[in-house]
């Protein structure tokens, strides 16, 4: 990956390390039997801006096998590393289903298996079946009026108004098997008030 691929030169994370990492702990190596992965990953250019991440497969135009890992840089690159490692490893799960299982399925019950196994294994980060992460959109920082924030994970996202009894999804999927729940709640401020005015000389 070229520098030119990240906003104002700085590279974003390399996925492979974190790829044999979480292969490792959660997939038992399978996704990379003698070393060599199954998958190839990438960060996305500027073009994916709704989903988080994919994983595709089928056929190159020479008729090489593709089976492959794209993640958002537009989504991820603003958010906590904990959105990446819980992405990336969402769509290893595909992997896992299509490459291992060899099971033609989408979010059926071998990935939320996998998915519950991993959630309960460790608190790092959350795994779910759909991502509530903020869309990138110029302006739209700006925008918002309110800053949302969960007070289990920490993760901020930007809205326009303030939304009653809204709870942070990814978190009542860890915590309390999908359903809502009053310890997830989102906490609203507003967004001018984030930084607060300076008096002293600078």
């Amino acid at each position: 990956m070229s520098l030119t691929d990240c906003p104002a030169g700085v590279p974003l994370e390399p996925l492979l390390p974190l790829f044999h990492r979480l292969n490792r702990e959660h997939f038992d190596g399978s996704l990379a039997p003698d070393g060599l992965a199954l998958v190839s990953l990438r960060w996305s250019d500027g073009r994916m801006r709704r989903s988080a991440g994919l994983y595709r497969f089928g056929r190159h135009g020479d008729g090489r096998e593709l089976s492959e890992i794209v993640l958002s840089r537009p989504l991820l690159d603003p958010l906590p590393r904990q959105a990446l490692l819980g992405t990336l490893c969402h769509e290893m799960i595909h992997a896992w289903t299509h490459r291992v299982l060899q099971v033609r399925e989408v979010h059926g019950p071998h990935f939320r298996g996998r998915m519950a196994a991993i959630n309960a294994a460790q608190a790092d980060f959350a795994v779910s079946v759909r991502h509530h992460y903020p869309l990138p959109g110029e302006g739209a920082q700006a925008a918002a009026r309110w800053l949302a924030r969960c007070p289990r994970c920490g993760i901020t996202a930007p809205y326009r108004r303030r939304v009653k009894g809204l709870a942070c999804r990814a978190c009542c999927q860890r915590h309390h098997g999908g359903l809502w729940h009053v310890s997830c709640l989102l906490d609203f401020v507003e967004a001018t008030a984030r930084q607060p005015r300076r008096t002293d000389p600078t």
